[in-house]
């Protein structure tokens, strides 16, 4: 659900704005390039299908694409779940087992939530993505794996590295190619055509009729803040299609929560998708506020919330 491209298996990605297309530009041109490859986002922003667009388009496509939830790996299993194991390597080890690692051999291993990976784990996975080579629990034979890594986070890890909780060293051999994918207020124009096609799924799945949104829905849903992003928008859509039907949905049939909700900030102001000119901005406020006090410059500081001195820096910074 992001964004049409020329690659076919982009298509999946719904969305046609700035900040999206930049990201998908780069995906292609990384997708056929065999490097490992960084995700980053927030929760709900769509790294997994980012990953499996990824995976299909590459020179691997058809092999293995393996997925595993690094959060969800139990501590004391994480290398065995990983790398295998030998039988008799631990207690319940009854026979010789692959590992994520194995199975995904030749083809792609994605790693979602790679923040939450174990440190003990870590530098058994840095080993692995150095060079391919892997060891199973309970033997002393390295095996060669020939697998690509495609990585996920919607933590900081640069804040975790600082923090001692994750490697940096494994962070840059991750870290090949990043792509960041924008929440879903920063690509809030394509919010009509993922809502239409969340509604049209819904409606496919429950058999009905699928429901349209009034402009004043769509206008409220543009303004909401999106906590939980492409997944919070696509929960909605299953409710109202759920419980109207067919209908027109107004935006007193949305949520409470987004009934109630104002505009993301406390301003007012929205921010472009295409980005401001910040100095130029800063300027212009500067002249307005002079003109409205007629060259006061104590006043026009307090109009602009700024102390009389940062209100003198800001003249002579921009030599006005």
């Amino acid at each position: 659900m992001f964004g049409a491209s020329n690659n076919d298996t982009f298509t999946t990605i719904v969305g046609h704005s700035p900040a999206l297309e930049s990201v998908i530009r780069t995906a292609q041109i990384a997708a056929a390039a065999d490097v490992h490859i960084l995700i980053e986002g927030e929760t709900g922003t769509g790294k997994e299908l980012m990953a499996q667009a990824l995976q299909k388009s590459s020179t691997r496509a058809d092999k293995p694409f393996v997925i595993i939830n690094c959060a969800a790996l139990p501590a004391e299993l994480a290398e065995s779940l990983l790398f295998g194991h030998e039988k008799g390597a631990f207690s319940g080890a009854d026979e010789r087992k692959d590992g994520y690692v194995q199975r995904a051999k030749g083809g792609t291993l994605f790693l979602d939530e790679i923040g939450d990976l174990p440190l003990a784990q870590q530098a058994k996975l840095l080993r692995f993505v150095e060079n391919g080579e892997c060891q199973r629990v309970g033997s002393h034979e390295i095996e060669q794996v020939d697998v690509r890594i495609l990585a996920a986070t919607h933590r900081n890890l640069i804040q975790l590295i600082n923090m001692g909780q994750f490697r940096e060293d494994l962070f840059y051999r991750l870290s090949v190619v990043t792509l960041r994918l924008p929440n879903l207020y920063e690509r809030r124009s394509d919010i009509p055509e993922l809502a239409k096609h969340f509604l049209k799924e819904s409606a496919k799945r429950n058999n009905t009729a699928p429901c349209t949104l009034s402009s004043d829905a769509l206008n409220q849903l543009k303004h909401y803040s999106w906590p939980g992003n492409i997944r919070e928008l696509k929960n909605i859509c299953k409710h109202v299609s759920a419980l109207l039907p067919g209908e027109i949905i107004t935006k007193e049939n949305l949520p409470q929560e987004i009934r109630e909700s104002k505009m993301k900030g406390t301003s007012g102001y929205t921010l472009p998708e295409h980005g401001i000119d910040m100095e130029s901005l800063e300027i212009d406020l500067i002249k307005q506020a002079l003109t409205y006090t007629k060259g006061n410059k104590s006043k026009a500081a307090k109009l602009l919330g700024l102390s009389r001195d940062a209100f003198l820096y800001r003249l002579k910074k921009h030599d006005l």
